[in-house]
């Protein structure tokens, strides 16, 4: 394939180079003007288009197997793919069985490698019931396989329990063994208890749902888990920030833990694309369509989190995509209403609409925190994250003066609801392209084959710099 006079988001550079690019093999083995295309060769006239390095989410929950009737890896990953996202990482939690053990990775994977049409990595899980058979044995097993453990402080799931701060310390000085980050849910478990037996005695709404799990429960657990990071040296992510005084506290001490240099873990964070669109009043307006976990936030938070994640204190985003049947949302009561929304295919969207094109991101930064950010993070920076000579050619391929319209009913994913409802979005992503094949059009819809997205495995990774900066090293399967 050469994908002909693209506006390329080229590694380093703050404006769109036109060049051509060429992929053989699945890989990209030629970057530069005026290329000739070989026999054989598909050509893709990219003129006006802005080509970015396929988008990367590294947060989904595509329920595969066991609760196939919110989602499964075959609608996730369409969805993906039609957002110009040619990886994905899911979560361990919400598999039948979760992801703890070697046993329990491979059972998932037999199910989900015959159905995925983008690339995809696997977390590993931590929970409750792993110390009670397998911790840290259990670890061992996956170290080889996943790209780091997800963590609980509070957890709705029976199958997957919180961890106490005595044993998340545990996990954090086996993963930093093990040399493998460890995710966390943030918020704090006796807040969140407490809180919510009033809260739920008041009524049945948004308001009081947040009051649940309000700044205050984020900044908590944040702190702790902070704490306990540094004393154990291990290198600790924090997902789903709602709130900005998280991101200010991981981004202070992100920055204090880089020096000295390889003397300690790295600390980092994500957010979402619904923390930076909605806040509470939002959610009293939207209801159940809105909820998530944590919820989104009071007056001035999003602003804020804007500010952080241009700035570098925050790293990048994530879909946290975790759809559900209507009437799993449609309860009558925001305690029992699903907590959970679609969210991978307008993830890349979103933020080339109102990151770059609104002027709050560069398009390096944009590159950066749609892509590069997580390629580096969980060691994948080897083979994706960057359009560069031998990474992989995955590419979203956008017409930056196209827009549409959000519709859920159009979805890939079994997810419909969407708190993005009739938004419109400036810039359009016509093509997906998962190392060097065409997965999605604008105007085909998916024409991946299913099952051609590969299992992804970690390269090496330079803590001492803080991210991978590795090139050709690890493996994919």
């Amino acid at each position: 394939m050469i994908i002909k006079s693209a506006l390329a988001a080229l590694p380093g550079l703050e404006e769109p180079r036109e060049t051509d690019i060429r992929v053989e093999g699945g890989m990209i083995a030629e970057i530069g003007p005026a290329l000739e295309a070989g026999s054989g060769e598909e050509v893709v006239d990219a003129r006006g288009l802005l080509a970015l390095p396929g988008g990367i989410d590294p947060h989904v929950h595509f329920d595969d197997p066991g609760y196939t009737e919110r989602e499964d890896f075959f609608h996730g990953s369409c969805a993906a793919a039609s957002g110009g996202i040619t990886t994905v990482i899911d979560m361990p939690c919400t598999s039948v069985p979760p992801v703890t053990d070697a046993e329990s990775f491979a059972r998932k994977f037999t199910v989900i490698e015959l159905e995925a049409v983008v690339d995809f990595g696997l977390f590993g899980g931590v929970s409750a019931q792993s110390f009670e058979c397998g911790f840290p044995r259990a670890m061992e097993e996956l170290a080889d396989l996943v790209l780091g453990f997800k963590t609980y402080f509070v957890s709705g799931m029976e199958s997957f329990g919180r961890l106490d701060h005595y044993r998340f310390r545990a996990v954090l000085e086996k993963a930093r063994e093990l040399g493998l980050p460890v995710l966390l849910h943030a918020e704090d478990y006796d807040y969140v208890r407490a809180a919510t037996a009033v809260e739920s005695g008041k009524g049945y709404g948004p308001i009081h749902y947040y009051r649940s799990r309000p700044e205050t429960a984020e900044v908590l657990a944040a702190l702790a888990a902070v704490r306990l990071a540094e004393e154990t040296g291990a290198d600790l992510h924090v997902v789903h920030v709602a709130s900005a005084e998280v991101g200010e506290i991981l981004g202070r001490a992100a920055a204090g833990r880089r020096e000295p240099a390889g003397a300690r873990g790295r600390v980092s964070a994500e957010t979402a694309p619904h923390y930076l669109a909605f806040g509470l009043a939002d959610f009293e307006r939207m209801g159940a369509v809105l909820k998530c976990v944590p919820p989104v936030k009071g007056p001035g938070n999003r602003e804020r989190l804007w500010e952080l994640l241009s700035g570098g204190l925050l790293d990048f985003v994530a879909s946290d995509h975790a759809p559900c049947r209507r009437e799993e949302k449609h309860t009558g009561s925001i305690w029992t209403d699903y907590g959970g929304i679609p969210g991978c295919g307008t993830l890349l969207p979103y933020m080339v609409s109102e990151g770059y094109l609104a002027g709050r991101l560069s398009l390096r930064r944009l590159v950066e925190v749609t892509s590069e950010n997580a390629a580096r993070r969980y060691g994948l920076f080897h083979r994706k994250g960057s359009l560069a000579v031998g990474k992989d050619g995955d590419f979203a391929l956008v017409d930056p003066k196209g827009s549409w319209t959000v519709r859920g009913a159009d979805f890939f994913s079994k997810g419909k609801e969407t708190p993005f409802e009739g938004a419109r979005f400036r810039g359009k992503v016509v093509m997906t392209v998962v190392r060097g094949r065409v997965v999605y059009t604008a105007g085909k819809g998916i024409t991946a084959e299913v099952g051609s997205g590969r299992l992804l495995r970690r390269g090496a990774v330079d803590f001492a710099a803080g991210y991978d900066t590795s090139a050709g090293t690890g493996a994919g399967t």
